[in-house]
């Protein structure tokens, strides 16, 4: 586990004082990937780099396992070190040092052998997608494959715990799928804990168990990426959460303008929370009730624990009939119902 209690970082800049992190307390588990995400300015680059010390906190702790690194000597401090790898925005390679030649490099610096370090290094090309590639150099490399040579290097002292620092923001949608997936993959083959910072929610979305939210150096939210998702607290949470899912206030608002109160229809927005999205609602309802469904607009998307979205569909046919197909729609459960324009 990670413990981290009332971090604090403040900068002065000519006289003016700056707290970059402000009193930030949490807890991350061991082997769980953990998404930090804020705005530019938010303190959350400045917090990552606490955690393995490339930036001294005003005060505050950090522990990892049974070591609390912001207590440690330099010389303490690079033995634990070895243990914390970590990933940038912009790879941070060697560029006139081969794949295999950047992978091996912290391996030179750890004193082991080289017939070790081949192995080793040619065990983390595979591991990342790079098999044919170990003697290019970076300059003959695309973005992501860059960014697989970052996270193969910062594999090679066998670390429990995995820092990235915005390590999609310079990739292409595409690409930044693709090092996600890998990402996951290492997690689960090698059960280390990722924290990964960054300022896209789809980032946090596609991979992260839990999420902290960060504005003004504090965390202002923090829980199951599932939980943050379906309901966000915060308004610069609620903006994040629009850039996966849209904004369904704005959605509901265009609904009412559609369909006016007293034109007979009758629109139900429905709110999907986990696994219960996964069953087939709209074809349950179309045989059991006599009732015509028309989908008007939606979406809905995936988590780690499960799948959130929202759904506004009419229900055309008797009136009866109608209610008795809401009632059963209520009776569900990680359902939410809204009934927008319901003429009984």
């Amino acid at each position: 586990m990670i413990k981290i209690d009332s971090l604090t970082k403040e900068f002065t800049i000519g006289e003016k004082q700056i707290t970059a992190v402000d009193q930030l307390t949490m807890d991350i588990q061991t082997g769980e990937i953990f998404g930090v995400i804020g705005y530019s300015g938010a303190g959350k680059s400045t917090f990552i780099r606490m955690l393995n010390r490339l930036e001294d906190p005003t005060s505050g702790t950090v522990t990892i396992g049974e070591q609390e690194i912001t207590s440690l000597s330099k010389n303490q401090l690079r033995e634990v070190r070895q243990n914390i790898g970590m990933i940038f925005q912009h790879f941070n390679l060697l560029w006139s040092r081969t794949v295999r030649e950047n992978i091996s490099f912290p391996l030179e610096i750890a004193g082991v052998k080289k017939s070790e370090r081949q192995k080793q290094v040619q065990e983390l090309i595979d591991l990342v997608g790079l098999s044919g590639r170990e003697d290019a150099y970076p300059s003959q490399l695309s973005g992501g494959q860059k960014q697989r040579v970052g996270i193969a290097r910062a594999l090679a002292n066998k670390p429990d715990v995995l820092l990235c620092d915005e390590a999609t923001s310079a990739l292409d949608p595409e690409t930044t799928n693709a090092i996600l997936d890998l990402l996951v993959s290492i997690n689960q083959k090698l059960g280390l804990t990722i924290i990964i910072i960054t300022h896209e929610m789809h980032v946090i979305r596609k991979i992260c168990n839990r999420v902290a939210v960060m504005e003004n150096g504090k965390v202002v939210e923090q829980g199951n990426v599932l939980e943050v998702f379906s309901r966000p607290k915060q308004p610069v949470t609620r903006k994040f959460v629009e850039q996966v899912m849209g904004n369904t206030d704005a959605d509901t608002e265009e609904i009412h303008q559609l369909f006016q109160a007293g034109s007979g229809k009758n629109i139900i927005r429905l709110h999907f929370i986990g696994e219960t999205t996964n069953q087939a609602l709209i074809s349950q309802l179309a045989k059991r009730f006599d009732i015509d469904l028309n989908i008007l607009q939606g979406k809905i998307t995936h988590t780690q624990h499960g799948a959130y979205g929202t759904l506004f569909v009419e229900l055309i046919g008797d009136q009866q009939e109608i209610d008795r197909a809401l009632d059963h729609v209520e009776k569900q459960t990680s359902i939410e119902m809204e009934v927008i324009d319901n003429e009984r």
